[in-house]
């Protein structure tokens, strides 16, 4: 990594970003102009997304250093891996520790986080749907604004292609040769004829294949590279960019030497992992009872490989003088239970596939070491992030304004604490789960169960439903009006459930 910084502060020069700096433009903050505006020579920050898919929040430092010793380690006592990188933005920005998937799937979150409107009405609410061609990303809005915009890696908002590269429909992110729909490919390589998946199968097709994976071809790190070829490019003027990388999403593979990185460590299964199966929804029922060591050393491979190549993209910001003029964010658009409940992977509201990580480095703006512990989801995303830069929203959106949590670190006087998700869209009127949760409580209703209703700072294992216990009583019916009016405001056709609706109108005192 020292080598690969060197190297590039070799080629990258600091004129044109000092060039840049002296001929200015305004950008208008909150109340008007900004800190880094008036530091900066009045050059508009940059907006540079690092997109993960199915990551745990346990396995990056710095949420871990915000846990107890028991939440921190599930898997065993120290097991864990470093991420030094993405707890740099961390430590010198914000941690949002209760950032929630709109919708805990690929798809449906990823159309909630660009478009700021929720899955039901995007349409995206299962994977594979086609996001509405009238949908106005934030990128749409910086690209009419005047920002160079561009995008990279798995995008999953296109419908069925696979890979399909370069969608015609942009969304705003004008240079998206580098962009595929969908895939969780290993290895990729630029041909004459375009980017295509490196790794073949005997009918020259693209596969997931890994053997022969090295620093320039494995996909993280080759997206990574894009990255910072779309930085150089474009440091002299105003961008917005963001690199989607597929891991550590399944399959649990990645190139030397990050395969065998972690085999030594004692990997333990969760302790949720061996609870009664009659204990859990039916939500959530248990599907797994052992943990499989060598999957999670590949996970941990997969992460730690990610880190390495974050500082990649850090250190190109920093050789080429933009680092304080660019809003870094570090995220993901689901979690993956890796054990927990007997589970693997996503698609409910327990902690572990619903929370996703949400780092966030904007200097000037954010103070180092902040900590927003309310609520949000992937909806806030868009008018919180063009706020915070100083934007109007543009459009329609449907997600609240958190730039005041970020940029000071408390919540207005009017601020809610709330944030709704729900499960991915079946047949009509088939409704599977609905939540709302706060930084302390979660409340699910489903068609297949009875509501539980966790107490995550009494019961962060989420063992127990205390929704019949009197002393919640206050509670649930707050949080399920709550509820209701995001489903009556939102047009969220799983409140009108017969078997949602018989708990939930009670419950909230209709």
């Amino acid at each position: 990594m020292k080598k690969e910084a060197i190297s590039m502060s070799r080629r990258i020069s600091r004129r044109g970003f000092l060039k840049a700096v002296g001929a200015g433009s305004v950008v208008f903050g909150l109340g008007g102009e900004s800190a880094l505006s008036a530091r900066s020579g009045g050059a508009r920050p940059n907006l540079l997304i690092i997109h993960t898919d199915e990551h745990n929040f346990r396995t990056l430092g710095c949420y871990r250093k915000l846990l107890s010793e028991d939440q921190a380690f599930v898997w065993g006592k120290d097991v864990a891996v470093e991420t030094p990188n993405i707890d740099w933005i961390a430590d010198n920005g914000a941690t949002c520790t209760g950032f929630y998937a709109t919708t805990p799937v690929c798809s449906p979150s990823r159309g909630a986080f660009v478009s700021g409107v929720y899955p039901q009405n995007t349409p995206v609410v299962n994977n594979g749907i086609p996001l509405n061609d009238n949908i106005v990303t934030f990128a749409e809005v910086l690209r009419r604004r005047g920002y160079a915009t561009g995008y990279a890696g798995k995008w999953h908002l296109d419908g069925q292609g696979k890979p399909q590269w370069e969608p015609t429909r942009k969304f705003g992110f004008q240079d998206n040769r580098y962009m595929f729909n969908r895939g969780h490919w290993k290895q990729l390589e630029d041909t004459a004829a375009g980017p295509r998946v490196k790794a073949r199968n005997a009918q020259d097709k693209p596969s997931y294949g890994v053997d022969g994976a090295d620093e320039k071809s494995f996909t993280t790190d080759f997206l990574a590279d894009k990255t910072v070829e779309f930085i150089e490019k474009h440091k002299n003027e105003a961008f917005c960019f963001m690199v989607s990388i597929p891991d550590p999403h399944g399959p649990n593979t990645v190139r030397p030497p990050y395969d065998t990185m972690f085999d030594h460590l004692k990997f333990q299964a969760p302790r949720t992992m061996n609870k009664p199966a009659e204990s859990a929804p039916k939500w959530g029922k248990k599907e797994a009872s052992k943990l499989n060591p060598a999957q999670m050393s590949k996970y941990f491979g997969m992460v730690k490989c990610i880190d390495d190549n974050v500082g990649k993209i850090l250190a190109a910001l920093r050789v080429g003088g933009i680092l304080d003029r660019t809003i870094v964010i570090f995220t993901s658009d689901h979690g993956d239970m890796c054990g927990e409940h007997g589970r693997h992977n996503k698609g409910v509201p327990y902690e572990t596939s619903a929370k996703i990580p949400f780092v966030i480095y904007f200097k000037g703006k954010v103070k180092a070491g902040t900590v927003v512990r309310e609520a949000l989801s992937c909806v806030d995303f868009r008018p919180t992030i063009l706020n915070l830069m100083g934007f109007a929203t543009g459009g329609s959106v449907e997600g609240r304004d958190a730039s005041a949590l970020l940029a000071t670190g408390k919540a207005p006087a009017t601020w809610k604490d709330v944030a709704f998700m729900r499960s991915t869209g079946g047949k009509p009127g088939q409704a599977n789960w609905l939540a709302v949760v706060t930084h302390r409580y979660k409340l699910v209703y489903s068609a297949l169960d009875d509501p539980w209703l966790f107490d995550l700072e009494k019961d962060p294992d989420e063992l127990t439903n205390f929704f019949g216990d009197p002393t919640y009583q206050r509670t649930v019916r707050e949080l399920s009006k709550a509820l209701l009016e995001y489903g009556r405001k939102h047009k969220d056709p799983y409140i009108d459930h017969p078997a949602v609706k018989k708990d939930l109108l009670p419950a909230s005192g209709q």
